[in-house]
């Protein structure tokens, strides 16, 4: 049920677009722009072709605004987490604090599809990745995970040293915990930048776990 309400409120936020036409991706965009298509057959055999276009600069505002795209003309805005209802079912998109994490078609029956990303979006090239050298994509995703488990670890024991050093608290019940691995401020720097970038390569693939990538982020 409470999915059913979220659902319903990402519907009302929908607004119709203004008919402007979507701008080609350009390649200096590829940090800050997400943009996927999806192709959809009529009944009388006539292709409409849908594209999800979302800037992730908006983020700086407290919001990023996915837009909606039809046969290339803007057709409807949605703050995320958006949900645009489309011929045959709906397009959800949702994001997260590295990138796209959701952008599937669901159809009226319940079955997902996840959209294609545009050729030369980071998305695109990732996905092209896959497919030319699919062994060294998947080396690359699980190098990804095992980065961001040791992020995850480091970071529960960093706050359990720190809570049980807290004059009043935990530790007069459990005593003092000492992390194992006392890293520098430059490890830790270091360890963050690497954890952004296992975060932000899943992303690319719409890859997410609330406990890794948002553990970490």
């Amino acid at each position: 049920m409470l999915k059913e309400w979220r659902h319903r409120r990402a519907v009302q936020r929908v607004k119709p677009g203004d008919g402007r036409p979507l701008k080609r991706f350009r390649w200096w965009q590829m940090l800050t722009r997400a943009l996927f298509h999806l192709r959809l057959m009529d009944d009388d055999g006539r292709q409409t072709v849908y594209a999800v276009d979302v800037r992730h600069q908006n983020q700086s505002d407290g919001y990023v605004k996915a837009h909606l795209y039809l046969d290339g003309r803007h057709h409807a805005e949605s703050r995320v987490p958006a949900a645009f209802p489309v011929q045959g079912g709906t397009v959800e998109v949702r994001t997260s604090g590295f990138g796209l994490k959701r952008c599937h078609y669901v159809t009226a029956d319940g079955a997902e599809h996840q959209l294609v990303p545009d050729p030369v979006s980071a998305e695109g090239r990732r996905a092209r990745l896959d497919r030319s050298h699919p062994a060294l994509s998947r080396c690359i995703g699980f190098l990804s995970a095992i980065v961001l488990v040791i992020g995850v670890v480091l970071l529960v024991l960093q706050l359990a040293e720190q809570v049980t050093r807290a004059p009043e608290g935990v530790a007069q019940y459990v005593g003092t915990f000492t992390s194992p691995i006392d890293l520098p401020a430059g490890g830790n720097v270091v360890v963050g930048l690497v954890t952004v970038a296992a975060s932000t390569e899943r992303a690319l693939r719409l890859r997410y776990n609330w406990l890794l990538d948002g553990g970490t982020g």
